[in-house]
């Protein structure tokens, strides 16, 4: 970033530095000059093309007497006599690829320095290889380490989704391999083969049927298993691949058409989870759904259901919610984890955004992202966080959300090479923390595919102490959609992002066991010296020494027992921790926000008790950046 001694201010700049005007000007002429020489010298000859400025440079390694398996790019859409060209050099051409104004060809090594000395040749690239799944999700988390490292897949392990439903006729929740039966054919008897479902089990709560009428549990199902069948034809530029791609999925529907439900629909499909668990090997329960919490977790059924869970031995993730921008009390959103996810023994996950990038350097929370602590009890949630912001992953045309989020229709084009303008019938965006809980839970598969002896509390501790922590002190996005514009300021503290971001090879590497439950903390504002620390106790893990110590699993950047959050004046003191943000913490104006968080009572951030989805987040979420 240019400062005021830079570029923005050259006058400034200018003498401190000794330069005369003069030397300015020679400065510039030797530079010009330099450039100029450059310039030449990359020149071809006279009649010759500079075939190597228009081939990848992995092309120019190429044995010369292999065939090679090229894009080649033309200036303008290529013509027969374009592809014959390809094929007087030996060359074949495999598929026309008129939207980028390309051919696929195998052509000889040998032949590829002539090619690219043709004028109408653009570029000539390798038909490379893709590892992209779910539009960078499942590599900003690491799962393609998994399954290339590691042969980690999720197979074998079942994976409950208690949502709206799973879509019977989603081809990317078929087994990989297929198994032959007897069955007759125009009367003949022969051997027949079928690709079986990985939706191995399938019941219904709600009284319409099992499949996903409203569309989000398919949506849902996709990012923890897709196989990615239906994006990885010849033409395809991208596959959505899930994050543990075999594993199996049990469909309880919970949900209605309208993406609601209630609490006893809930409880019972985690009852018969619970029942199932040994017939499926059910593992893991996703519950990409939530409410606002209305008392203790100790109390709330709902959190009982979730408890009972995790003592059969499952692993129970949960989505925070989607409501961290909710200032309707001056919280800026804290205070605002939905149940079940404010229960202290599920794994609770919040939202970030990939940016549209592989890479993780770049990614920023979800301002939607609900934040900590729970109301009543005051529990540290999230306890980590995924990609959840406008994720491509399975759908069901017939089912409603279509017709709820229209704008989230995903084009055919984005993910194949074609022409078609159309949008898509196998795939949709959504956004929310619903679509970063499965990308957990596709992990948890992982982990437990790796070592089964894991218990819900040490794949719990294991995921949260690996999980990356680092993040910028502070990032904005800007509401466009209301007028005027509302700037929402997120701070990276520990009831925004938790212990940190999902980091799959990291928790897959560490061999770390914990020996005691892994309850999320609760935190505890102390009045008479403004002070927070975290309550933990000597009887789950954070509390068992140095390897799960609380700086250990939720870094240094946060509150640590017995620091100082305020000052005299409500002013925040971390200096570059930035904790707590500038000002007041629940609120800039005035302490209500604070006296909500931290009273008796909780954040009333929906006039609805009704159960329902925790992601329907319109316009595909929030902006790439």
């Amino acid at each position: 970033m240019w400062t005021s001694m830079d570029r923005n201010n050259p006058q400034a700049a200018g003498t401190s530095a000794g330069i005369t005007a003069w030397g300015k000007k020679l400065f510039g002429m030797v530079t010009l000059l330099a450039l100029a020489l450059s310039f030449a010298l990359s020149l071809p000859l006279a009649g010759q093309s500079n075939h190597k400025s228009k081939m990848a440079d992995e092309l120019s390694r190429a044995d010369r007497n292999s065939n090679v398996d090229v894009i080649i790019q033309y200036n303008q859409m290529p013509t027969e006599a374009h592809h014959q060209k390809v094929r007087n050099k030996g060359g074949v051409l495999q598929r026309e690829l008129h939207v980028i104004k390309a051919g696929h060809y195998t052509v000889p090594a040998s032949a590829l320095a002539e090619l690219a000395n043709d004028p109408d040749v653009a570029y000539i690239a390798p038909n490379r290889s893709l590892s992209g799944s779910l539009d960078l999700t499942a590599a900003a988390v690491g799962a393609p380490t998994a399954w290339t490292n590691y042969s980690l897949d999720g197979t074998g392990i079942g994976v409950a989704v208690i949502d709206s439903g799973i879509h019977s006729g989603v081809n990317d929740f078929k087994n990989s391999t297929s198994t032959t039966y007897a069955c007759t054919q125009n009367g003949v008897a022969t051997t027949c083969t079928t690709y079986p479902t990985r939706v191995v089990y399938s019941q219904d709560f709600v009284g319409t049927g099992t499949d996903d009428a409203f569309g989000h549990g398919t949506h849902v199902s996709g990012i923890v298993g897709s196989g990615g069948q239906s994006s990885s034809c010849e033409s395809c530029i991208r596959q959505f691949k899930g994050i543990a791609p075999n594993v199996n999925l049990i469909n309880l529907r919970v949900l209605d058409q309208n993406g609601s439900g209630t609490d006893a629909n809930v409880i019972a499909a985690i009852q018969q989870a619970i029942s199932l668990k040994s017939t499926y090997n059910i593992r893991v329960i996703n519950l990409s759904l939530g409410r606002p919490v209305s008392e203790s977790y100790t109390l709330d059924p709902l959190d009982q259901a979730v408890e009972s869970a995790w003592k059969a031995g499952i692993v129970v993730v949960v989505a925070a919610g989607n409501y961290g921008r909710d200032n309707s009390q001056g919280t800026k959103g804290y205070g605002t984890i939905l149940a079940p996810g404010n229960d202290p023994y599920v794994i609770t996950v919040g939202a970030m955004k990939t940016n549209a990038t592989a890479a993780t350097s770049d990614d920023t929370i979800a301002s939607y992202s609900s934040k900590g602590p729970t109301g009543f009890d005051h529990i540290v949630k999230p306890d980590l966080v995924a990609p959840g912001n406008i994720v491509a992953s399975d759908y069901n045309p017939n089912s409603n959300i279509s017709t709820v989020y229209p704008q989230n229709l995903l084009p055919i084009a984005y993910y194949m090479n074609t022409s078609n303008t159309g949008n898509s019938q196998r795939y949709f965006f959504l956004s929310g923390t619903s679509m970063a809980a499965p990308v957990v839970s596709g992990a948890a598969a992982l982990l437990l595919q790796q070592n089964p002896n894991l218990t819900p509390d040490q794949v719990k501790a294991r995921l949260m102490k690996t999980a990356s922590k680092s993040f910028p002190s502070n990032s904005t996005v800007t509401d466009t959609t209301v007028t005027p514009n509302v700037v929402y300021t997120d701070y990276y503290d520990i009831f925004t992002v938790g212990a940190g971001y999902l980091n799959i090879p990291a928790a897959l590497s560490n061999t770390d066991l914990a020996t005691l439950p892994a309850l999320s903390p609760s935190a505890s504002f102390n009045s008479s010296n403004n002070t927070v620390h975290l309550i933990d106790g000597t009887s789950v893990c954070w509390g068992s020494g140095v390897a799960w110590g609380t700086s250990v699993v939720w870094g240094t950047n946060v509150i640590l027992p017995n620091s100082v959050v305020w000052g005299t004046n409500n002013q925040e003191v971390n200096g570059s921790a930035v904790v707590w943000g500038s000002g007041v913490v629940w609120g800039t104006t005035s302490t209500n926000g604070f006296s909500v968080v931290w009273g008796t009572g909780s954040l009333a951030n929906a006039s609805s008790t009704t159960l329902s989805q925790a992601s329907s987040i319109p316009y595909k979420g929030e902006p790439a950046k």
